[in-house]
């Protein structure tokens, strides 16, 4: 195939060039580094299979282009992290449904089959657990920033089901927790990165509010193989997945167990919400999928346990990172 993947650069997009590259098709990667980085595919560089651009989701005209060239969208491209959103929910809001808009539109007139990365954050604050596809969505206020991110995605989905009710091929992925290197290692939009960078760092661990909100984390190579089924399965025409683990670890536990996995002293410590996020903000107490749906439609499975994901995780992020840590074990190595 020839595949186009919008925000290719980030952690997860660039985890799916790889894999497609090795599988032997041909990618071109939209990105406009806001949050991806292009060291993220940069290995590719001289692979006449791998091709680059710059440039904003928005644009249609360019996004356009680029589709007429590729015979699967995987549209990636989005604000993301809770930090983003909630410092900029206007960005937010006109990069994911402005994006999603161009290529949805781009992909219906070419008649291109599209791959739509969603979230989790799509079910809100539904004590429903576990979450299925087909379930209510129970959202906070509009007042409250954080949940910019969720309209924006649902939205979007709604978007991708106009585009199918009119004929576009099209299929839909919510990621719930997925982890792996690349992340940003400033912690930004991962708690998974925030606890590892800290860890190394020897500075405390902060767990924002009592720590007992659960998620179930998926290591990245789960995610992709995911999404590679999503795109490329009939079956999966038309449908929403949610992709993920459905091991539910506490963020208290998971700041505990990174600390013994990077023998780490540091000490972990509680911060209020509103003291990082402001005043308005909302948490999700549970946040579990049901993957029964994936299961029996695209044969999904996650391989990875969270212990050997954060040790795969952890060393990438030691071979970043300084700190005392990293590098007695790179003298003791």
């Amino acid at each position: 195939m020839d595949t186009l993947i919008t925000g290719g650069a980030g952690y997860i997009g660039s985890h799916l060039a790889d894999r497609l590259l090795a599988d032997g098709h041909s990618v071109v990667v939209l990105d406009d580094l806001s949050t991806g980085r292009f060291e993220n595919v940069a290995h590719h560089r001289g692979n006449p299979r791998f091709a680059w651009v710059q440039g904003d989701v928005r644009d249609a005209a360019l996004v356009a282009r680029l589709v007429e060239q590729c015979d699967v969208v995987f549209h990636l491209a989005a604000v993301v992290g809770v930090g983003h959103v909630v410092r900029d929910p206007l960005r937010c809001i006109q990069v994911n449904v402005g994006g999603t808009e161009a290529v949805l539109a781009a992909a219906f007139a070419r008649r291109r089959r599209v791959l739509f990365a969603s979230s989790s954050e799509v079910y809100g604050k539904s004590d429903r657990v576990p979450f299925r596809e087909e379930d209510d969505r129970i959202l906070g206020p509009t007042r409250v920033p954080r949940w910019a991110y969720a309209v924006s995605k649902a939205l979007d989905e709604h978007l991708c089901f106009a585009y199918a009710d009119r004929g576009l091929e099209v299929s839909i992925v919510r990621y719930f927790n997925s982890y792996g290197p690349r992340m940003d290692d400033r912690g930004y939009g991962s708690v998974v990165a925030r606890f590892i960078s800290q860890a190394l760092k020897g500075e405390p661990l902060t767990v924002y509010g009592d720590g007992h909100q659960t998620r179930c984390f998926t290591y990245v190579s789960d995610t992709v193989e995911g999404t590679v089924r999503a795109a490329t399965r009939t079956e999966a025409l038309g449908q929403a997945f949610n992709i993920g683990s459905d091991r539910e670890v506490t963020v208290r536990d998971l700041a505990e167990m990174i600390r013994t996995l990077t023998g780490s002293s540091s000490p972990v410590v509680q911060v209020p919400f509103e003291q990082v996020f402001g005043a308005y903000y909302e948490e999700t107490s549970r946040r579990r999928p049901a993957i029964d749906k994936a299961r029996r439609l695209l044969g999904f499975e996650p391989a990875v346990s969270l212990e050997d994901g954060l040790k795969q995780t952890i060393r990438w992020f030691e071979e970043r990172t300084i700190s005392p840590q990293s590098t007695q074990r790179t003298q003791r190595e």
